[in-house]
């Protein structure tokens, strides 16, 4: 009942948010959004949401079961781990494992080879796909740039693997969520500080790859003159991450916290796995602290630059600039900002690139946190100093830095395009908006809360 409440309230304030928009409108014209996403990888670990022996106690009989009698697994309202089974002695079984079972039709086995089929048929940009595990289908959206030719293709193609594969038009675009009017780092471009990681040597923030290629230079400020450093590895398309190297650690310390805005701040202290019912938390350089629910994991999504895969599927809001900007939950760094379609007055999904699988593959660990075992900071062991963590502005009440934008939070077309009142009306209203995420942060993991 309180939940439903606060969503009540929430929609009122989305809505004061598109009046303000539309008085803005008429005054002079309102930031133009975008966004941008991904599809998952071929090969390589178990996809992140699927059952984990390191994740869910009940992982090791999902294992033994396998792909061809379970089909995914899920947290449900009551918080409880929900596995899908396809048959009865199976979800015996994961019941007397302690977690709860659902019988559906199609196994994962199945699924699998379903998305196989997807990703093998000719691309469209403008689409992508994920599995509801809970719904035992699979989802294929298309943005407002896909043809009437290539819909009915792709509809044709839905119907020739089976109808447990659904097709659904979106009115966004699939587009990245780089701010690319903004004069701002020698690139036009403007993203936001994900995480701060380590190789045991030097120092990087963790953001997303299409933010730009590597030796791209970034800057604290649009004039570029607070240097901040450069991109030494980049992964996109295909994946969506990048290494920001700094130029200056002497100052900086071992801290790891996300700014979520109202002065207040969340210490990270590990990274995890998503899983689809969780509730999780954003902040970005634009739109601020935001919050949400995991509708997928190991989406794909094809944009015109290319692929994406390994997605984290959100109802987070996301807008040109939070590209790159933290994914968390319970103090868990889970992924950075990628894109999607919508906006944060309208709403719309949002993918992120798992911090895990980056992580990996860059060979990098948090910093501020107990590492990852065999990770870069275990290497680091036997006379390295310890690692700081990069300069970011201070959080009252914690003592310590907050991961902060890698430029300016501020966004000139906003300030060009709306005066007086409707100026004063957008941003009261997604003011409250905010300030009513930060609330039910603080009551849904008050133990993190600074």
């Amino acid at each position: 009942m309180m939940h439903a409440r606060r969503r009540g309230v929430r929609r009122k304030l989305q809505r004061a948010v598109r009046l303000a928009a539309v008085v803005g409108l008429l005054s002079g014209g309102l930031m133009v959004s975008g966004a941008m996403a991904g599809e998952p990888p071929a090969s390589g670990p178990p996809p992140a949401g699927e059952p984990r022996a390191a994740d869910d106690p009940t992982a090791g009989l999902v294992s033994r079961l396998g792909p061809a009698r379970t089909a995914g697994s899920w947290t449900g309202p009551d918080g409880r781990t929900v596995v899908a089974v396809t048959d009865q002695e199976a979800a015996e079984e994961v019941r007397r494992a302690g977690a709860e079972a659902k019988v559906v039709r199609h196994s994962l086995e199945r699924l699998r080879s379903a998305t196989e089929t997807l990703r093998s048929a000719p691309r469209v940009p403008g689409t992508a796909w994920a599995v509801d595990y809970a719904a035992n289908s699979i989802t294929v959206r298309a943005d407002s740039t896909v043809s009437a030719g290539d819909w009915s293709a792709m509809s044709g193609l839905a119907e020739e693997i089976g109808g447990f594969v659904r097709m659904e038009r979106t009115t966004g675009t699939f587009t990245t969520r780089v701010n690319g009017g903004t004069a701002v780092f020698g690139d036009q471009r403007r993203c936001t500080a994900g995480f701060n990681v380590t190789n045991g040597q030097d120092i990087f923030i963790l953001t997303a790859g299409h933010c730009g290629p590597q030796d791209s230079t970034w800057f604290r400020d649009r004039q570029g003159d607070e240097l901040v450093g450069t991109t030494t590895a980049a992964s996109f398309p295909g994946d969506d991450y990048s290494l920001v190297r700094y130029e200056d650690v002497d100052v900086l310390d071992r801290t790891n916290v996300v700014d979520i805005g109202g002065g207040r701040g969340v210490q990270i202290i590990g990274a995890g796995e998503p899983a689809v019912g969780q509730r999780v938390f954003r902040s970005g350089s634009t739109t601020g602290f935001r919050s949400g629910e995991v509708t997928a994991v190991n989406a794909t999504v094809n944009y015109p630059e290319g692929t994406v895969t390994g997605l984290i599927e959100t109802t987070v809001c996301a807008e040109p600039g939070d590209s790159g900007g933290p994914l968390f939950s319970e103090g868990l760094a889970l992924g950075v900002t990628s894109g999607g379609d919508g906006d944060c007055t309208t709403g719309g999904t949002t993918y992120f690139q798992p911090v895990t699988t980056a992580m990996e593959e860059l060979g990098v660990d948090l910093t501020g946190g107990p590492p990852a075992p065999g990770g870069a900071n275990d290497e680091a062991e036997g006379g390295a100093p310890p690692v700081p963590a990069p300069p970011t502005r201070s959080v009252e009440g914690l003592g310590s830095r907050a991961v902060s934008s890698i430029v300016d939070f501020g966004n000139p077309a906003l300030g060009a395009g709306l005066i007086g009142l409707s100026l004063t009306g957008l941003l009261g209203a997604r003011w409250l908006v905010s300030a009513q995420e930060r609330r039910e942060y603080r009551n849904f993991h008050s133990a993190s809360w600074g």
